[in-house]
């Protein structure tokens, strides 16, 4: 395992990710952050905190559950109402991009919708796509083989990001 990021280089990246969008949405009322289930709802919520520290900016975070190994195979569920999306500048996050299909398939639900705008944020981005998803806010770029997989933890002390 080799490390890519550690505790101090993930809290500059959220902390940068989290001026990016500031910068992007200064005209916006309210900003939603629809983290994925798992690294991408933990890491919504860390950005919606640096966002929140500085500017008034309203905040909502809501979580996808999707199946990220078969996404096709159950129904995507959001823990917010999609009449409160309505219309709504919304940024879909998640932990590692990598072929872009858990984004594509959050995507869609969150596409049955009338949006102002839908963007997406990811703290590493492989780019190994497969899908057409484009990452808007990125924290680090890193080239891969495809035989290589990044682990990333987010919580407690030993928040860091791994190559394995």
């Amino acid at each position: 395992m080799q490390e890519i990021l550690s505790k101090q280089d993930i809290d500059k990246k959220i902390n940068r990710l989290a001026h990016q969008l500031l910068e992007n949405c200064f005209e916006e009322e309210k900003l939603f952050l629809g983290g994925i289930s798992g690294n991408g709802i933990i890491l919504a919520n860390r950005i919606a905190d640096e966002i929140r520290n500085h500017s008034d900016l309203e905040i909502e975070v809501f979580e996808i559950f999707i199946n990220k190994a078969e996404p096709w195979s159950e129904q995507t569920r959001l823990t917010a109402e999609k009449k409160d999306l309505k219309n709504g500048y919304i940024v879909l996050v998640d932990d590692v991009l990598n072929s872009g299909k858990t984004m594509q398939y959050a995507l869609i639900e969150i596409l049955q919708f009338p949006t102002k705008a839908i963007k997406t944020l990811t703290l590493v981005d492989r780019t190994h796509r497969r899908f057409p998803i484009k990452a808007n806010f990125v924290g680090l770029s890193l080239s891969t083989t495809l035989k290589d997989r990044v682990e990333v933890i987010l919580t407690g002390d030993d928040a860091k990001a791994y190559l394995v």
